[in-house]
């Protein structure tokens, strides 16, 4: 067993950016893997309905001809996980073809690995069947009408895959939906290093600079893994990690702050110590691994719920500020005066009030002398979705609240066509825990030379 080992994660998410000075000061610790996160549920459902990515291709383009440059040149691995934002059936492939593109347009030649995540929905039903699936943050039992709704559904892979691919010889794994401390915590399990220790570095490097001070966008992190201890530091010498950065980091996301559960157990924090080895660099020791008495994996689904069209106003009146709910009541009413209230979704999202958190807001008060509002309509077709939210923008404009003097100027709008079209509207409608016998069983692996 090697007595340590480096990896660099190049960014916190492909395509959001590798400051040039970051990799290169990286590269000079002569890192063993290249590992990067390319994918989340943090943007919604949208993403993984429709099957499309969510970072711009140029800059993902961009960035994977920056890692695939440092991985020619050194001939070290590079793993990528969650491929193409949802790390879906379509994400993989244009992952792969932009993954191609580069290689044959630079002569890169790289035994590769690609590992689809995407699963069969008549295999989900026969989990089902079988009492193998169970409810995680959708507290309903997923039925077979919600796998027939579901757009995609996608499995969340541990580090099995991973390790089997770089088993069969491969030097560059893309990888579909992956738990995001997989990606950096497979090559140093292979290497015989502590799981716990492993995946605890692999939450910290997958967002990549963000366990270092200050925090400006996109940057790259260090993770040296040894024995009974892993260090983390910035490649970048502006930024710095300490206790506080690297200890927030590791609570990041989580609602138990001693416990992150992961495919087939979790990581205990509850005897971990956060040490300064360096100024810029910080040690962990103590994180504890333990067996889940099942082998998990998390199922992503994405369904369909219609087409949203939007616009953006602001309101500036006090009286209308003052009577705000009796004013989108009356909207409301007006509205369903042409359409009933069935088939489609009207919904105010009041910014200066409760825009970020709903009903969970408990500062029920606006205490600002201005707001921003977003009228929002999903419907079963664009055309529908138009018209209802054509006249739910025109009565608000127009429509009267108590005290109100003046005969219009309701709304301000700040784009003119003020009607936005925002495409398909989607949900996620799976989200459940699915028991598996081998970890390896949803995952298909394919070898292609590239």
């Amino acid at each position: 067993m090697a007595h340590q080992m480096t990896i660099l994660a190049p960014e916190g998410m492909l395509g959001y950016g590798i400051p040039a000075r970051s990799m290169e000061e990286g590269l000079k610790r002569q890192p063993d893997v290249l590992a990067v996160d390319a994918g989340s549920t943090d943007p919604g459902p949208y993403y993984l309905g429709a099957g499309v990515p969510f970072t711009n291709r140029r800059a993902f383009t961009l960035d994977l001809a920056t890692i695939l440059k440092a991985a020619n040149a050194r001939r070290i691995p590079v793993l990528i996980g969650s491929a193409g934002g949802g790390g879906g059936r379509p994400h993989l492939e244009y992952t792969l073809e932009v993954y191609r593109g580069i290689c044959r347009e630079r002569g890169y030649r790289f035994r590769t690995a690609v590992i689809g995540a995407e699963v069969e929905k008549a295999w989900v039903k026969r989990q089902i069947a079988r009492g193998r699936v169970s409810p995680l943050d959708i507290a309903t039992e997923l039925t077979e009408a919600e796998v027939d709704r579901s757009a995609r559904i996608v499995a969340q892979m541990g580090v099995e895959p991973f390790l089997r691919a770089l088993d069969l010889g491969a030097e560059v794994v893309i990888a579909g939906r992956a738990c995001d401390a997989a990606v950096m915590a497979a090559p140093a399990m292979r290497a015989g290093f502590d799981k716990a220790l492993a995946y605890h570095m692999g939450k910290i490097l997958e967002c990549g600079g963000a366990a270092a001070y200050p925090r400006h966008g996109s940057d790259s992190l260090l993770g040296v893994i040894e024995r009974d201890a892993f260090t983390v530091e910035p490649p970048n010498p502006d930024k710095v990690c300490t206790v506080a950065s690297v200890a927030a980091h590791s609570l990041y996301e989580r609602s138990d702050p001693y416990r992150l559960a992961l495919p087939g157990g979790s990581i205990d924090l509850t005897h971990t110590r956060f040490e300064q080895a360096t100024p810029r660099a910080v040690c962990v020791r103590g994180t504890r691994w333990v067996e889940a008495p099942a082998y998990t994996l998390k199922l992503e689904g994405a369904a369909r719920v219609g087409f949203r069209t939007l616009t953006l106003a602001g309101v500036r009146d006090p009286l209308l500020i003052a009577n705000l709910d009796v004013y989108l009541d009356n909207v409301r009413t007006r509205v369903a005066e042409t359409y009933p209230p069935d088939g489609y979704r009207l919904l105010f999202h009041v910014y200066g009030r409760d825009g970020v958190m709903g009903p969970l807001e408990p500062v029920r008060e606006i205490r600002g002398h201005e707001i921003g509002l977003v009228i929002e309509v999903v419907a079963d077709d664009p055309d529908s979705s138009a018209a209802i939210l054509a006249l739910a923008r025109s009565v608000a404009l127009h429509v009267t609240y108590p005290g109100r003097k003046a005969i219009a100027g309701n709304l301000a709008f700040p784009f003119s066509p003020s009607d936005l079209k925002a495409g398909d509207a989607y949900e996620f409608n799976v989200h459940h825990l699915m028991t598996v016998d081998d970890p390896l069983e949803p995952f298909l692996i394919e070898m292609v030379e590239v």
